[in-house]
């Protein structure tokens, strides 16, 4: 390994590498191009950095002047690679490395001026990067590695066209590293087309990832979800603690509920700047804030160092997103506990999330409030304190209190004040489980009695339905609807049961006339009903315009005809044979193409002192009368078309094959030829 990046690790407190840094710095492959799959949290970051430290760094192991970027690595989100160019920073300190990083959401400008000074390591997001491509504000001519991390999510996020258009612009000659969680088939597409008989590394498998993470499932009633979170977070009272939800909606909600408990809690989502984002991790990591709330896409490859717990708010939608959430914690050998609220309608999709991930979780109830406060009094007896020195000052102040009031009386208020300090722990009400399906018995029923049977003279054709027919009889009669039994509703008619012991109430308060409400009439039925089966409910497709539908007469009337059958006992084709078959279609009639035939010959109006060979038109009595003739019998105008005057040529269409004849008496306003001039 070289030198300052040796120094750099045990600076750091590195006494031994993790399984995927073993892997991608062994010696036999320096200058080869890599696949790796490793789970998150086990140390990636750290392992492609060293793994590109022998493709960029002199053999003295320290950089020259900035210039062109060397290196380029490439993350999905904005946090990693944020996160990634923090890592590579103390890493390559010793090596006189200068970083720079293209992220989307930050001042372009300054991004270019950094470029334009020089970096020997570019970080970036593809979108951004792919902007300062095409505005030639990067240059990437030499360019000796590429490192992809997070691959995987990086394709399902839509960045394939721009990952395909970066890597194009490279060098031939660089390195190309891979680093995804898993690989798809995507994944491989990639590798094959834009690497060099790329190495295989494959560090973990789903059996045994997170063994430094704890599962645990918790039932809760579907309306104690919020105090499931919030007792959860004050039984771990994690340093630094993420609760996952699955939309920006329940980010901000979630927020404001544990902000408003007096928890210390930070969002992470997309609607917010990058700016935000970044102070909300950086409170996280200097301790002025405990509780983060986000999304996963905005929770991507985050890395907390003194994160111990993970709650999940909502259940993800898929094994991979449950396993990338939990790698938040347990990272690089420590200890982590992922939590899932399950609630009791979300069961079974619980159950197999764990199935399809290959967790085994410790499925159990949240932490009740006797069990948040007995932890708050087993972390206030074990607490360091209690083993540090005092100052003089505050011995004396001890000694004072001690002065005023009793021991008991001093440890009670004390008591009293670090409870103050806490948010108070939630109500559960007791979880009972729901029998399953199959253990469920059938309901009872319980038999009517006996009964009468009426007939209301509204059926299914006037819109007869139970939910308006059983208010209007129980208001007729009396009655209540525990004394109505069957409503059994036909065509034109509908069937009412009526308990027999309410019956006479019933007829009294109906009256003689036996009408209800609508004018519908009520009539006694010597028995019950004799209905037929009921066929099966119509479906939407039976109502389809050209539905086919089966004909089935109620008597031995034969079927209708055809249409075919129909079109051809009507309208015989003259010379056709008995058999269908033989009949010959009938001929269309041949479309006419009339050519120059339908072009409208339109005469110019003649020039202002010209004469076309007609009498000019005045306001003389004779035009008068012209104008005002009748045109058609008894006075009014005619009837049906009118007919054309032969005289008038100003509309005169041509004949197919004719020739348009000369006018006579036109000037240079007619539709004759036009006269050329003598040369």
């Amino acid at each position: 390994m070289i030198t300052t990046l040796a120094d750099a690790l045990a600076k750091q407190g590195y006494t031994e590498l993790t399984p995927v840094q073993v892997a991608v710095t062994d010696e036999a492959l320096i200058g080869q191009d890599l696949l790796v799959s490793a789970q998150t949290g086990s140390g990636k970051t750290v392992g492609f950095g060293l793994a590109i430290g022998p493709t960029i760094l002199p053999e003295d192991g320290a950089f020259g002047p900035a210039g062109p970027p060397q290196a380029l690595i490439i993350a999905p989100t904005r946090e990693l690679a944020l996160q990634v160019k923090r890592e590579l920073q103390w890493l390559y300190a010793g090596a006189g490395a200068t970083l720079a990083s293209c992220v989307g959401g930050m001042d372009f400008r300054d991004e270019r001026r950094n470029l334009e000074r020089g970096a020997h390591i570019v970080v970036a997001t593809p979108g951004r990067l792919r902007d300062h491509i095409m505005r030639g504000t990067i240059d990437l001519s030499e360019i000796r590695a590429v490192v992809l991390d997070e691959a995987d999510e990086m394709l399902d996020l839509g960045f394939r066209e721009d990952l395909e258009f970066i890597l194009d612009q490279a060098p031939d000659t660089r390195r190309t590293l891979m680093f995804s969680a898993t690989v798809p088939a995507m994944i491989a597409t990639l590798a094959k087309s834009y690497q060099k008989d790329a190495v295989r590394i494959a560090t973990a498998t789903k059996e045994t990832q997170h063994s430094d993470i704890e599962y645990r499932a918790l039932s809760v009633a579907n309306h104690d979800i919020d105090a499931a979170i919030i007792n959860t977070l004050r039984y771990y009272d994690a340093p630094n603690a993420i609760v996952f939800a699955n939309t920006r909606a329940m980010v901000t909600r979630l927020t404001t509920r544990l902000s408003n408990r007096g928890f210390s809690v930070v969002a992470l989502s997309g609607e917010l700047t990058q700016s935000e984002r970044s102070n909300a991790l950086q409170a996280m990591r200097d301790g002025r804030a405990k509780v983060c709330v986000a999304t996963d896409v905005a929770a991507r490859g985050i890395d907390l160092p003194n994160l111990e717990l993970v709650i999940h708010a909502e259940l993800p939608t898929n094994a991979e997103t449950l396993l990338h959430r939990s790698g938040r914690t347990g990272r690089a050998g420590r200890k982590g506990i992922s939590a899932l609220i399950v609630p009791a309608k979300m069961k079974r999709r619980g159950e197999n999330l764990l199935k399809w991930g290959k967790l085994t979780a410790t499925w159990a109830t949240p932490p009740t409030a006797d069990e948040v406060t007995a932890k708050d009094e087993e972390r206030l007896l074990t607490d360091a304190v209690w083993t540090e020195d005092f100052t003089e000052d505050e011995q004396a102040f001890a000694q004072r209190l001690l002065a005023e009031h009793a021991p008991e009386k001093i440890a009670a208020a004390y008591l009293r004040l670090y409870a103050g300090k806490q948010s108070a722990p939630e109500f559960i009400s007791e979880y009972a489980e729901s029998p399953q399906a199959k253990e469920r018995k059938p309901r009872e029923t319980k038999s009517f009695g006996p009964s009468k049977w009426f007939s209301v003279d509204v059926g299914r054709e006037g819109k007869a339905e139970a939910r308006w027919l059983l208010p209007m009889i129980c208001k007729a009669g009396g009655i209540t609807k525990n004394e109505i039994g069957a409503i059994r509703i036909q065509p034109n008619e509908t069937y009412v049961e009526i308990s027999e012991p309410a019956v006479p109430g019933f007829l009294k308060s109906v009256g003689q006339d036996m009408k209800l409400e609508n004018q519908a009439t009520l009539k006694a039925l010597d028995g019950p009903p004799q209905l037929g089966e009921r066929g099966p409910r119509k479906t939407k497709r039976d109502y389809d315009k050209g539905a086919k539908r089966d004909y089935k007469p109620r008597d031995n009337t034969p079927p209708p005809p055809s249409r075919q059958e129909h079109i051809a006992a009507i309208k015989p084709i003259p010379g056709a044979a008995d058999d269908p078959q033989s009949r010959k279609p009938r001929a269309k009639p041949a479309r006419r193409d009339h050519g120059e035939a339908l072009t409208e010959k339109r005469s110019k109006p003649p020039a202002k002192g010209k004469s076309d060979g007609k009498k000019p038109r005045g306001k003389g009595k004779s035009d008068f009368k012209s104008d005002t003739k009748p045109r058609g019998p008894g006075g009014g105008k005619p009837k049906g078309k009118p007919q054309g005057n032969a005289k008038d040529t100003s509309k005169r269409f041509t004949p197919p094959g004719g020739k348009p004849k000369a006018r006579k008496g036109l000037g240079k306003g007619g539709s004759a030829a036009p006269r050329r001039a003598k040369s």
